[in-house]
């Protein structure tokens, strides 16, 4: 099926130390020293060739190498996948974004300046608390100590720094998660994003609660400390332009902004997923498998709906593009603003704080339209 070009590239990276308690991803913890993880990537680095022989990476704006915990790989792997990236992406060019996630337990200085050199711009380092305890409960393979290391160790080489911090955690204050964000910003980092605990079956953590091991998580204290994040973080001048990411100006991580926006991306590795696109049909695929196949009605439904979750929202432009394929469209707009999820201004509608901390009441209603 002929498509709009690729703007995006997912690397899916699934190893780690260890498993995490709440993690559902598609990773598993091996040995560094595994052969499989020398195998997976020889493999990636033949799609990539292979993608980019067939003319199908040269509009790539954005990459980004996600897991798992691609730091895990070490130095000897990520040089040979990133410089087939290089080869066939042309990672440093102007206005490339190159984005990778690490650990702190698997990022030194030495790593560091490697991927720099090699064309990774961006860093984003998975800390999640800086409070030990809190850490311990998460089962997270690093201590705070080691996440500001780790952060240190990343602004040797690296200006546009991301952390991930997770809130809603059992055993987790106010006050931890506040201090949590303070240490953030007083690290310099860039960009944040703040991630509520999500309890999915089959982890250590949903068999924890059934066994009354742990509490549930607590809808109202995760929306508390998402107003926690937002205050401090605005005071400290990231701004929010996604329900869960704030940054510096210029900050923003585009590849992100890019799934909001209908980007078409490719994705590699196990379980990535890959989105095409033409003028009448919308399609995820994942293992070779089609997940998604969307018609025109339901893309535009989806283009709104995903608009709503950046603070940008969506403009009145788009909404006349998208009506007439959303007869209940001009209805559903004004149901929101009335419920006082979303508010227009300024020729676009925009989710409140009340839309971002009720999402599930947003989003369905827009993406029903279809």
């Amino acid at each position: 099926m002929p498509h709009d070009p690729y703007r995006e590239l997912y690397i899916h990276l699934p190893f780690c130390v260890k498993r995490c308690a709440y993690c559902d991803f598609t990773t598993r913890a091996v040995k560094r020293d595994d052969p499989a993880i020398d195998a997976y990537v020889e493999d990636l680095v033949m799609q990539i060739r292979s993608w980019s022989k067939r003319d199908e990476l040269g509009a790539i704006e954005t990459v980004y190498l996600g897991g798992g915990t691609p730091s895990f790989l070490g130095q000897r792997r990520l040089d040979s996948l990133l410089y087939a990236l290089s080869m066939s992406c042309d990672l440093t060019r102007e206005g490339m974004e190159c984005s990778m996630e690490a650990n702190p337990e698997s990022l030194d200085v030495r790593l560091v300046r490697d991927i720099w050199a090699l064309g990774v711009n961006r860093l984003s380092i998975g800390v999640q608390s800086f409070d030990d305890d809190v850490l311990q409960t998460l089962g997270r393979a690093h201590d705070a100590d080691d996440a500001r290391a780790a952060i240190a160790c990343a602004h040797d080489r690296f200006e546009n720094v991301s952390v991930d911090l997770m809130c809603g955690i059992p055993g987790q204050t106010d006050e931890s998660f506040r201090a949590s964000v303070r240490e953030a910003v007083s690290l310099s980092v860039t960009h944040v994003s703040i991630y509520p605990l999500t309890i999915e079956p089959h982890t250590p953590f949903y068999r924890a609660i059934l066994e009354e091991r742990l509490p549930e998580p607590d809808d109202d204290v995760e929306a508390r400390q998402m107003e926690i994040a937002e205050a401090e973080l605005r005071a400290a001048g990231l701004e929010r332009y996604e329900v869960a990411s704030y940054a510096k100006p210029g900050f923003a991580c585009r590849h992100n902004i890019g799934y909001w926006t209908g980007v078409p991306y490719l994705g590699l590795g196990a379980s990535a997923t890959t989105m095409t696109q033409n003028d009448k049909r919308r399609m995820r695929m994942q293992d070779g498998q089609v997940t998604d196949d969307l018609t025109r009605a339901q893309r535009e439904a989806e283009d709104v709906m995903l608009g709503m979750r950046m603070t940008c929202g969506v403009s009145d432009a788009r909404l006349d593009e998208a009506r007439p394929w959303l007869p209940g469209l001009d209805d559903a707009l004004a149901h929101l603003c009335e419920e006082g999820l979303a508010t227009h201004a300024d020729g676009r509608f925009r989710p409140t704080e009340k839309g971002w901390l009720c999402g599930n009441d947003l989003y369905g209603e827009l993406f029903d339209l279809a």
